[in-house]
């Protein structure tokens, strides 16, 4: 069977609802050989009528907000309700062995057993955004295989978290209860970004202190620019173990989305999203044929030397890089 066969195969299997297609299509798509990506460029293609009809859903938030656990609580909740969910959570990679731990599928074990559910582990590889490179591609082959909820999990809270939000319809930012400081060192412009708030682990001795939180977060909320016209981003408190506030969190999402869809701010995100990822691509793209490039790879040790030493500037070095990759 031809390689482009195989592909058209592979693409009919994921479209079919084959999970087994669809995880192998995953792997090849985070792969970075060159023959792969040719391949995973077309299956992306093959699978491009059949996506498109998710809401896809950003959480992020501080480590130890509870994260899995609220997503294994929410993707319960949404499965009981006839939707299949999706959930691709990026696990931060080593930047000396460059592993990861890839434990969300084990903290997940509910909703992993669950039919309705498919989740896949990615490590992030370096990759600054909170995301994986190719988080997007994955979030399309999961909708062409019918999941309507795609859930994107990002590594934690920080400057370079908020990329999340150019991925996603909604971004969800949770937030931990009696955490010092409620802001809790979260950046402004992370909050900013955030379409809803919810103040997890609000049960038992916490509830009083999820409460204050929920309270001083609406107040901030107020003074903050919202991230989407047409919606005032609200707050919810939530136990993901006890289940209460999920509903109440769905029911703002779905609002969210009738006035999106409505307004025309839906389609118009989506299209501004697939522009930024077509030059995100180009960046990528040309960075790594520079560090590819034999005359550019003949000249880093000597620069790299200069620079520690002093001898050289970045900026001149970083000249005569481009330089040579040019010519």
């Amino acid at each position: 069977m031809a390689v482009s066969d195989s592909i058209q195969a592979q693409a009919a299997a994921i479209v079919a609802g084959d999970r087994r297609a669809l995880a192998r299509a995953i792997t090849l798509i985070e792969s970075t050989r060159p023959n792969h990506r040719v391949q995973a460029e077309q299956l992306i293609s093959d699978l491009m009528p059949h996506t498109g009809t998710s809401i896809r859903i950003g959480i992020s938030g501080v480590p130890g907000v509870g994260k899995s656990t609220f997503i294994e609580a929410f993707g319960l909740h949404l499965i009981e309700r006839g939707h299949k969910v999706s959930v691709l959570a990026v696990d931060p990679s080593s930047p000396r062995t460059g592993g990861s731990i890839l434990g969300d599928k084990t903290r997940m074990e509910l909703l992993s057993r669950n039919q309705g559910a498919f989740i896949r582990p990615s490590p992030s590889s370096g990759t600054l955004g909170g995301v994986a490179r190719r988080t997007r591609e994955a979030m399309l082959a999961c909708e062409a295989a019918g999941f309507d909820i795609v859930l994107v999990e990002t590594v934690g809270v920080g400057q370079s978290e908020t990329a999340v939000a150019d991925l996603v319809d909604l971004f969800l930012l949770l937030i931990a209860p009696a955490g010092g400081d409620e802001l809790q060192g979260i950046k402004k412009g992370i909050v900013e970004l955030a379409d809803l708030i919810v103040v997890n682990k609000a049960d038992g001795d916490l509830l009083p202190a999820a409460e204050r939180a929920g309270r001083d977060y609406s107040a901030a909320l107020h003074l903050l620019r919202s991230a989407s016209a047409n919606w005032q981003p609200k707050v919810h408190l939530c136990s993901s173990v006890q289940g209460s506030g999920i509903e109440d969190i769905w029911t703002s999402i779905e609002a969210f989305t009738t006035i999106k869809t409505s307004t025309g701010d839906f389609t118009r995100r989506r299209q501004s999203q697939a522009t930024a990822w077509m030059w995100n691509e180009v960046h990528e793209t040309l960075n790594a044929e520079l560090k590819a490039a034999p005359e550019v790879a003949a000249m880093i040790p000597e620069l790299d030397k200069q620079v520690r030493s002093g001898k050289a500037t970045p900026t001149e070095a970083a000249r005569l890089i481009l330089k040579a990759f040019k010519n």
